[in-house]
This record gives C-alpha cells, structure tokens and sequence, in this order.
C-alpha cells in the first residue's frame, strides 16, 4: 500500500445503512420507535441517560469541522452582548430622552436615559473590537490566526464584524439560553456553532487559542476571563496573552490587588493579564507572543 494512503473500512458506512433502514416493509414492527436505528433516533438520544453520548457529540462536531477548514491557531475575544454600536446607541438615547421629555417624573424613564447614556459612552468598545478583529484577520495570514468569539451579538458581533470586513473567515460559538440567542450577521456561516452545554463550549474557545481579549462585560466575561485565568495558573494550558480591554473598567470591577493583600493569589499572578487600551496595542502584544 503507498505511504500515507488510508485503507478504505469494508464495513458499509453509516449512511448507507440509514438509507437502506428507509426501505424496509411497512409493518407494525417497523413502525415501532425500538426498530429505529439508534443513531437516527431523536427522543433517544435525548434522553438523560445519553447525556454522556451528547457531551461527546458537542466535544466531537466542532473539532472534526475546525479540522477539515485547516483552523489550528485563533484569538478569542470575549466581551458583553450588551454593548451597541455607536449608531445603535446614539438612537437609543435619543428616544429614551424624547420618552423622558414627555414625562420627566417618571422614575424609569430617568433610568432609561441614563442606561443610554451609558451605553453611548460605552460604544467605543465595539468600534475598539470591531477593529481588533479586523486587525487580527488582515495580519496573521503567516499562521491564520482566526477570531473565535462567542458568537452573540455586541463586541461578539463588533469582532465577527471586523474579520468580516477584512474578507477573512472567522468563528462564533453561539449557545441555547432560554430567551432567543441567534448568532451574529457577521460569522462565517460554515463556522457557526451552537452549543448546549457551557463547559464545551468554552473547552473550543480556548483549544486553539493563541491569545484572550476580554473587553467589559457581565457573569459571562466574568466567567470566561476566570476560568481561564485559573487554566493557565494551574498550568492546565500553556500560557497565552491575556488582555483585559480597558483598565479603567477593569480596576473598578476586580480588585486583583486586594487579592494579593489578602493572600489569595500570589503576586506572581497579577503577570498573567495584562491591561491594554487600543486594539493596536492589543495586537501588537498578540503579534509578538506568536511571533509574527
């Protein structure tokens, strides 16, 4: 046999064997759902004892994908759905202040225009990712660094956004939640994932990862930043670049300092982020530590 060629299984494959399944004599004994096959058996497979089987399934889907698109090295960029950009919010203030002329003893009215206002103010961070993500994909043609990101809307979308202004392919991992969660417009569509469960999905953000930026977000930020924050601690990964987007945002949401006073990290720790302000800045730091 050449060197290198794979021997073909004599076995028929699955799919063959699906089809033929289809052919059978329509009967009563067919008709039951125990005569389906296993595999093409959806109450079945839902079923909570086949957690583990699905568990492996999500782990399984996105590696064999990511593998056939040749993607082996990529730049997650974390950061809240929450944030709009600056069209989107400057619209929203202007309706939530023409609200608030109408009635201004309205306590809600009050908060909605200060939301707003905030959010106005906070739209710099989706121009900030939409150029990183832009930056990111028009640069690191050497490796193909590809950005991953949650795949949600807000600086998820604004980093979808910028690799897809750039023309390059870039991967959005979206999950169920109870309310509606679409992927974003802007993720390459043969690289939109879903995912049910939390834990994988954030084992296939960081499986290629060559660098983090966490831009301010919520519970979800949080939890990712930490998590692999405490990975690479614990030397579970390898060490990657991890930039907290805005330092300003981030010394007023974690004390990392306090932990340290209190012992609970060791000063050392503080040297696994780093805070940085521009994107340029973050891709210069990115660029470095995969040495282009």
């Amino acid at each position: 046999m050449p060197s290198g060629s794979i021997k073909k299984s004599p076995f028929r494959s699955a799919l063959q064997d699906a089809k033929s399944a289809r052919l059978h004599i329509d009967s009563p004994q067919c008709k039951s759902s125990s005569y389906n096959l296993a595999y093409q058996d959806i109450d079945f497979l839902l079923r909570d004892e086949l957690r583990p089987v699905r568990l492996q399934l999500e782990l399984l889907k996105p590696e064999l994908i990511l593998q056939e698109q040749h993607i082996e090295s990529t730049v997650v960029i974390f950061g809240s759905a929450r944030i709009p950009d600056p069209e989107t919010a400057e619209a929203q203030l202007v309706s939530a202040q023409a609200e608030y002329r109408k009635n201004k003893e309205d306590p809600v009215l009050v908060r909605r225009v200060e939301t707003s206002r905030k959010a106005l103010e906070n739209s710099k961070y989706y121009e900030a990712a939409r150029k990183l993500g832009n930056l990111i994909s028009r640069n690191s043609a050497k490796d193909r660094l590809v950005v991953v990101t949650g795949g949600g809307k807000g600086i998820m979308e604004a980093a979808n956004r910028g690799a897809h202004e750039a023309g390059i392919p870039s991967i959005g991992m979206n999950i169920v939640l109870p309310h509606e969660q679409a992927p974003n417009p802007y993720i390459t569509p043969d690289l939109s994932f879903q995912f049910h469960y939390f834990a994988i999905r954030k084992m296939h953000l960081l499986m290629r990862a060559k660098g983090l930026v966490a831009f301010p977000g919520g519970f979800g930020t949080l939890d990712e930043l930490f998590e692999t924050l405490t990975l690479i601690q614990t030397r579970k990964v390898n060490p990657i670049p991890v930039l907290l987007f805005g330092k300003a945002f981030w010394q007023r949401i974690v004390n990392f300092d306090a932990l340290v006073e209190e012992g609970t990290i060791s000063s050392r720790d503080l040297e696994l982020f780093a805070y940085v302000e521009t994107a340029e800045e973050a891709w210069e730091i990115i660029s470095q530590a995969t040495e282009f």
